[in-house]
């Protein structure tokens, strides 16, 4: 081999390695929507035990408001739904790891996650508030006025009760969540302040004693997490909450899991 030869076989060699070196950088970039959209398959972390966000049903398949919301997704990209029961634990590392293209897992959002992973906009209601049968009013603390509220001890609800109702409303406090939740049922109290996802359980096993909102304690919504810099997935799972908030399928979603309309402003 003449030296011209080697020199040119040697540059050959340089640009086809800066060739395949680019290819790997730019593939490391990707964004995971094109990766989606290629592999025609959305793999999505859900609850796998916390009803009705996400629980196994009579049949062991996964069933709950965020595995609607994950084939709801997989719908509106034209792909296939994988869904991948997680805990509340692993369903960060899981989105971390790439085990998870998205976690549809009653997710909050707080600073401390947010500098690991992206959060889309809210796509389910999930807050404390004060409920009660129809018959009942009570749109404020104000309201509470000369009636009997039902709370866990030492719950969010119940400490946010003990700051704000006013004087001649009586709480009862009672040791755990079942307790709390007979004391409504059995009529022993007017009012009852617990979670939004513990009113849909009353409602589902006590019609006759469904809780109505009356007004919210805290609202912390959830979020599709994400990981970072995805901003194409990102902007289009926006857009599908968007639209189905827009369709109304979110609000049906809301009906059929948590037995009740979104909340007003959500």
């Amino acid at each position: 081999m003449t030296i011209i030869h080697a020199l040119r076989a040697g540059l050959l060699g340089i640009a086809l390695a800066g060739a395949a070196g680019a290819a790997q950088v730019n593939s490391a970039f990707a964004d995971a929507l094109d990766d989606i959209m290629k592999a025609k398959v959305i793999k999505v972390a859900v609850p796998q035990d916390f009803a009705p966000f996400g629980s196994a049903g009579l049949d062991l398949k996964p069933q709950g408001y965020d595995i609607d919301m994950g084939n709801l997704i997989a719908k509106a990209l034209g792909v296939k739904a994988e869904i991948i029961a997680v805990t509340s634990a692993n369903r960060i590392p899981y989105l971390q790891t790439k085990k998870a293209d998205i976690v549809i897992s009653s997710l909050g959002k707080n600073a401390e996650r947010e500098k690991v992973i992206d959060f889309s906009n809210a796509y389910a209601p999930f807050f404390s508030g004060v409920f009660g049968t129809k018959a009942v009013v009570a749109a404020d603390y104000a309201a509470l006025k000369g009636k009997t509220i039902g709370a866990t001890r030492g719950a969010i609800e119940e400490q946010e009760l003990s700051k704000s109702a006013p004087a001649d409303a009586t709480i009862k406090r009672y040791e755990d969540n079942n307790a709390t939740i007979a004391a409504f049922i059995s009529g022993q109290v007017d009012l009852i302040a617990t979670g939004n996802t513990v009113a849909a359980a009353i409602a589902e096993k006590s019609p006759a004693r469904a809780p109505v909102l009356k007004f919210v304690i805290k609202d912390s919504p959830c979020y599709i997490g994400l990981n970072k810099d995805e901003p194409k997935l990102l902007a289009k799972v926006n857009e599908i909450i968007a639209a189905a908030k827009a369709s109304g399928e979110l609000a049906k979603l809301s009906e059929k899991w948590l037995k009740a309309p979104l909340p007003p402003g959500f």
